[in-house]
């Protein structure tokens, strides 16, 4: 066992941190305060390989590992979670999914543009559409339906809090297509966004990633070629439950990104604000607050970087993501209140970043399942 990285791991963490720094960094303030999804970030991130990072070169992707993708992650993650989440919505709910289970006329049509994120000069990227409003947590409860014609499915139903909603080109789409079957009776199918039928709502008004475009998604009569259904009849149950357990990873990562952002900043707040004629780094109280939020995040690191290598080489990664997600989740929420209250009334405002990081670690412990739904996770496999 080793905990070095490679020359190529550490040069994508490098370009990682410059890209959050010098392009995420300008205007997140602004991007958050109006709701504005942050397009130009994301076509850089395309123009670094970043939006297919671990699909193969025959697809367009970068083929690099997963613990890259985690390095990357929780370095934009510091900066900027819209961003991140665009990020990892592509790469592991869509392009892994694909890539695993799509077949090669599906891979050459829809993945390759995916995992490059453009098309024609243009942002293409994907979303994942499985929440609804009765079946968020319980992903069996499918109401969205795809009934079997001829040479295509009749799609009718709606997704809820969907990430990339509107700014999306693809969509992966859980229907039920026989209730008797109940998750046997579930399917994956590509749908364009484009497609006579589909209607993008409006725009959710969020806590936190406010420039993430979060929608719900309306399909009346979308007609949806048989060829575009992904895998055998009745795998679309079991294609959700694999992609997300590779997409906790990359939720975890965003968590522990914005946990380390909000901790350098109270490190480097306690180094400049005096209290009682001296920095506050000097109080007793202040350098425990700066311990555990250190010890919780080295933690969460060391999870999200298990999880990653078990991915990495083809083990079962069901547990260790789970973990990775409830624990950096919840690190995320605890270090950025922490670090709200060591800047005391500054971290009450917006110029010092921190209550940002504070509402956008919310939102980690709800989607890609809740805190609740990986202990149901974790203790079905140490029980089984």
């Amino acid at each position: 066992m080793h905990f070095e990285f490679t020359e190529e791991q550490k040069m994508i963490r490098q370009a990682a941190k410059d890209f959050a720094r010098n392009e995420c960094l300008p205007g997140v303030i602004e991007r958050d305060e109006k709701q504005q999804f942050p397009k130009e970030q994301v076509m850089k991130l395309a123009e670094l390989g970043f939006m297919g990072m671990m699909v193969s070169p025959d697809y367009g992707g970068s083929g690099m590992d997963t613990v890259s993708y985690v390095l990357a992650m929780e370095e934009i993650s510091k900066i900027d979670a819209s961003v991140s989440v665009c990020m990892s919505v592509n790469n592991s709910l869509v392009c892994w999914g694909l890539e695993a289970y799509g077949s090669e006329e599906q891979k050459k049509k829809y993945l390759t543009p995916l995992a490059q994120g453009t098309k024609d000069g243009e942002l293409y990227i994907g979303a994942f559409l499985l929440s609804e409003p009765e079946a968020g947590s319980d992903a069996t409860s499918q109401r969205t339906t795809a009934e079997e014609m001829d040479d295509h499915y009749l799609l009718n139903g709606t997704k809820n809090w969907i990430t990339n909603g509107s700014s999306a080109s693809v969509y992966l789409v859980i229907a039920q297509t026989d209730v008797s079957k109940g998750s046997r009776g579930i399917n994956v199918f590509i749908v364009e966004k484009n497609s006579p039928g589909v209607t993008v709502a409006a725009k959710e008004n969020k806590l936190g990633i406010r420039g993430s475009d979060t929608h719900s998604i309306l399909f009346t009569d979308v007609k949806v070629p048989k060829e575009n259904r992904i895998a055998e009849d009745g795998f679309g149950f079991k294609f959700a439950m694999r992609t997300l357990a590779g997409g906790r990873i990359g939720i975890a990562s965003q968590a522990l990104g914005i946990a380390s952002g909000a901790y350098e900043l109270a490190l480097g707040y306690s180094k400049q604000r005096r209290a009682f004629g001296t920095e506050i780094m000097n109080h007793q109280i202040i350098q425990f607050k700066l311990a555990d939020m250190a010890t919780r995040i080295e933690a969460s690191r060391l999870l999200c970087m298990k999880a990653a290598w078990e991915k990495d080489q083809n083990l079962d990664y069901t547990m260790s993501s789970s973990m990775a997600k409830v624990y950096a989740s919840e690190t995320a929420m605890w270090t950025t209140t922490e670090a709200v209250q060591i800047h005391g009334g500054y971290g009450f405002v917006k110029e010092y970043h921190v209550e940002r990081l504070m509402r956008d670690a919310k939102i980690t412990q709800i989607y890609e399942g809740t805190s609740e739904v990986q202990r149901i996770v974790i203790s079905r496999s140490i029980l089984k």
